[in-house]
């Protein structure tokens, strides 16, 4: 697939490698799987004869260090004084090349070394403390365990922590350029393409990848890719989650499957799975990163009105209809999943389209806060509600699939109470459908 987007990240690889031209840089790079970390790293450094790619495979760390070993001595030139193998040892050597020859160092999957030797962190630590002085290298540490990079390098009691110089985000595709991948591929491209790829997608760049080499640019045709034998996107949700969540993951799956099924308050939870779930939710939200809190716009910080989602687009669909018919699934009964989607997809889509809108009124720029709004017991629900301060403006709008459906009429009056605190604001009431994708 050609190389989307990512300019802004191109553009901040640059200036750190610039910066490691007078000292030493350590950049943590983070992001969920698939998402395309590797990608934007190779694209960083391909223009760089001198730059070195390691990957941390699940090997002894003997076999490890001599398959880097060979790396290093082809794309450097250089020969290590005596024998290596040990990582530490590798390392060490690696900064004593730096301080004469600046270059870049990428370690991809760098959280794997926790499960070949724990110790690589505190050794680790040890030499870039003693060596970075004087030292140029440009040292990027990448992984996709969200958890476990963050114990690295978050947590006060780890030998790393504090030491990185930048750190990065890997998000997924913006929907405008969502938008332009999929321009190249469609003519007269309308709301049949673009809608089914966001909600699909959520605009990572792998899914992205094998929907335009299947040719998948509608409901249909995507639901075919998925729903097949060999299909990337069946086991995916468990693939992109076991790591993260280890062996014991049944009852976080239960709850993810219960929030993508609109179950999204704690104690509806509760109710159906028969015990308390306060940990497990804190833990998907706080160390996987995987769902976040909900709360109506200007709500207080110890609001109860609280609900959860699952951030991820595709976990979303996947945990809604994959998970959730794995039975159907396991025997390859996929038209009867695809007859499933097809029943439900309406209601689903409704909230994917919501998401939709709010995102894209985030990504224009325009607004200093953009949120839904509902009052105690789901009253008055307001779809999306977005403020800009600087110019005293509010958008009021309510979302449906089929635009006939709308009733702004409604809409003014679900908003009297909310806006009790915006008498000098100039109020817009908008209606949002498919049509103003």
């Amino acid at each position: 697939m050609k190389f989307y987007n990512r300019e802004t990240e191109l553009e901040n690889l640059a200036l750190i490698k610039k910066r490691s031209l007078s000292n030493a840089q350590m950049t943590v790079m983070v992001g969920r799987r698939r998402i395309g970390k590797t990608s934007l790293i190779k694209k960083s450094i391909e223009q760089d004869t001198s730059a070195v790619y390691l990957f941390v495979a699940k090997k002894s760390e003997q076999l490890l260090c001599a398959e880097f070993l060979e790396l290093i001595q082809f794309q450097l030139n250089k020969q290590p004084h005596g024998e290596i193998t040990q990582f530490r040892q590798l390392f060490a050597w690696m900064m004593d090349i730096s301080m004469e020859k600046p270059f870049t160092l990428v370690i991809d999957e760098f959280q794997e070394f926790l499960s070949i030797n724990p110790s690589v962190m505190s050794e680790m630590q040890n030499v870039w403390d003693s060596k970075k002085e004087g030292s140029h290298i440009n040292l990027i540490l990448c992984g996709s365990i969200y958890s476990l990079m963050k114990r690295i390098f978050e947590n006060s009691k780890e030998p790393l922590f504090s030491r990185a110089t930048a750190r990065m985000n890997i998000k997924p595709f913006k929907i405008n350029v969502l938008k332009e991948i999929i321009q190249e591929h469609v003519n007269n491209i309308s709301h049949k393409n673009i809608f089914p790829f966001y909600i699909f997608t959520g605009g990572v760049a792998k899914y992205v990848e094998n929907l335009i080499m299947a040719e998948a640019f509608d409901l249909e045709s995507i639901l075919n890719e998925i729903f097949r034998e060999n299909s990337l996107f069946l086991d995916e949700g468990r693939n992109v989650l076991i790591d993260e969540l280890g062996k014991d993951y049944h009852t976080h799956f239960s709850i993810l499957t219960l929030i993508a099924s609109s179950k999204t308050s704690r104690t509806e939870m509760e109710s159906i799975l028969g015990g308390s779930v306060g940990g497990f939710l804190d833990r998907l939200e706080n160390e996987y990163q995987i769902i976040e809190k909900v709360k109506p716009i200007f709500a207080k910080p110890n609001s109860r009105k609280i609900k959860y989602q699952i951030k991820d687009n595709f976990l979303n669909f996947w945990f809604r209809f994959i998970y959730k018919n794995r039975s159907a699934i396991e025997i390859g009964n996929y038209e009867y999943v695809k007859e499933i989607v097809r029943r439900d997809f309406d209601t689903f889509s409704g909230y994917m389209l919501e998401r939709y809108f709010r995102q894209q009124f985030q990504e224009s720029g325009n607004y200093s806060m953009v949120g839904n709004y509902w009052e105690k017991g789901n009253l008055n629900e307001i779809d999306l509600v977005a403020i800009n301060e600087l110019e005293k403006k509010i958008i009021l709008a309510e979302v449906k699939l089929n635009k006939k459906k709308i009733d702004i009429k409604k809409l003014e009056n679900k908003s009297y109470k909310l806006l009790k605190d915006f008498k000098d604001y100039k109020v817009e009431y908008a209606g949002l459908s498919l049509e103003d994708m």
